[in-house]
């Protein structure tokens, strides 16, 4: 058996283990719904809507994923913004709501980061609140869409991240990367690849996404979404571009190689997926003066460094990490037992390597297959844009072609929507992957649903949107 043949297989098992299941799903969106009955009762609050980003949004989570939400306030149809302070005493008003509410635990309050967040576990899963986070779900959302170019940049997310968690790498706390700089060092590494599998992102959005978001809410969500949309459409269109057919075995281990020295390379060069291109530090005056002990711009906030929690220390080590794990993906004594020690944490390890199972007859019965999971569908690109501005109950819908569709009372629907809101009514179950669309779980809905466009919402009991007769 090659080596890279037996990554795979390595691969594979992680891949059934850390997918997320259904409930994984639904979990997520009950908390949403959750969160919304509590929100509503807040007064200073009344008219938002909480809607989720990250990765839960561009299906690059994991089963333990943490589950980021974004509490929107209202100002009619158009963008709203209010300031740091607001938002901190925004926060200290939700804060209060759910410690008189009870039942979420480990409630932390981080007024003074960057964008203020309120952090908390519901159901083993960690949450992050921050508000008026519009920027954030539209990168989940572009990310999202990116997905559609080619499976494996999905799978090369989730595995980098179960990677970088089994070596404390994936950690801004502790001066390491955060889950979103793991994924544009992914993107980079896909953008630099030869033949390239992803192209630049100025080539799929042109321009700073987050400058762009002004004015009306739905017409700037719709423009983004419909350059995004063209561009990605015109990119796989494209037969006279070079196909990289590698396995992800092969990706990842030219990935690892890749960034296994740049702890001597970072001070000089900075990783830039809007180019595509590494970039000199010097000759990038956006960069400049600020210094980091490595650069990975958002290519959606340029020129924000999306790893400046990274510390010169960690730096070392996470480079001697990335040096570790490509000796031994390019030894001659490698097994599959050593590869999976060092590609996932214990956690998934314990639930690839079940211990033995006395049987009846005496004896012990060893599991040889790890633990399956159900993969959800993955989303589609979307086709059409529809938006909505949820604080108001409205739609705008400036180029939708096809219908909506609509899971009524006392159904069950697993539908694939390229253009439409999924709307979930009270006893309903859902299995819904919508391309485009708004997901909205109403109260005593059971969903387990993802968006590649809208904004997926939880709104108690109420109907926020119904098609035109």
């Amino acid at each position: 058996m090659s080596a890279h043949s037996m990554l795979d297989i390595v691969f594979s098992h992680i891949l059934r283990v850390v997918t997320p299941l259904q409930e994984d799903w639904q979990i997520r969106f009950a908390i949403i719904n959750d969160l919304r009955s509590i929100v509503d009762t807040v007064e200073s609050l009344r008219g938002t809507t909480v809607e989720p980003f990250g990765s839960f949004v561009s299906n690059l989570f994991t089963r333990w994923g943490d589950l980021d939400i974004s509490i929107e306030l209202s100002n009619g149809f158009h963008i709203s913004s209010v300031g740091k302070k607001q938002k901190q005493i925004l926060l200290g008003d939700v804060l209060k709501a759910l410690r008189i509410k009870g039942g979420w635990s480990n409630l932390q309050f981080i007024p003074n980061a960057r964008v203020p967040i309120l952090k908390f576990n519901r159901q083993g899963i960690s949450c992050d609140i921050s508000i008026n986070n519009l920027p954030g779900q539209m990168k989940s959302k572009i990310l999202l869409w990116i997905n559609r170019i080619d499976d494996r940049f999905h799978d090369m997310v989730l595995l980098v991240k179960e990677w970088a968690k089994a070596h404390n790498i994936n950690n801004s706390k502790a001066g390491t990367f955060n889950s979103y700089s793991l994924s544009l060092l992914v993107m980079f590494h896909f953008q630099t690849c030869i033949p390239a599998i992803l192209p630049p992102l100025k080539d799929i959005y042109p321009g700073n996404m987050v400058d762009d978001l002004r004015g009306v809410r739905a017409d700037a969500e719709n423009l983004i979404a419909e350059i995004c949309d063209a561009n990605i459409k015109r990119f796989i269109s494209n037969r006279a571009r070079s196909m990289n057919r590698k396995s992800v075995a092969g990706l990842f281990v030219e990935f690892t190689r890749k960034f296994s020295q740049m702890d001597s390379w970072a001070t000089q060069l900075g990783i830039c997926p809007y180019t595509g291109e590494w970039e000199q530090i010097e000759n990038n005056t956006t960069w400049l003066p600020k210094t980091y002990a490595i650069f990975v711009e958002d290519p959606f906030e340029q020129p924000q460094n999306t790893a400046r929690s990274v510390s010169a220390r960690q730096l070392k080590k996470i480079s001697e990490t990335f040096l570790k794990t490509y000796s031994l993906l390019t030894s001659n004594n490698q097994n599959q037992e050593s590869l999976l020690h060092d590609l996932a944490p214990t956690y998934v390890v314990k639930r690839i390597t079940r211990p033995p199972i006395r049987n009846y007859g005496g004896g012990y019965f060893q599991p040889t297959q790890p633990q399956v999971s159900t993969r959800v569908g993955r989303p589609q690109l979307p086709t059409e844009r529809h938006f909505q501005n949820a604080g108001q109950g409205t739609s705008s819908n400036r180029s939708c072609i096809n219908g909506h569709k609509q899971v009524h009372k006392v159904t069950k629907s697993n539908s694939s929507s390229s253009n439409g809101h999924i709307m979930v009514r009270e006893g309903t179950s859902s299995n819904s992957s919508s391309s485009n669309g708004h997901i909205m779980v109403h109260k005593g809905t059971n969903s387990n649903s993802s968006s590649s466009n809208g904004h997926i919402k939880a709104h108690k009991g109420q109907q926020i949107w119904r098609p035109k007769n």
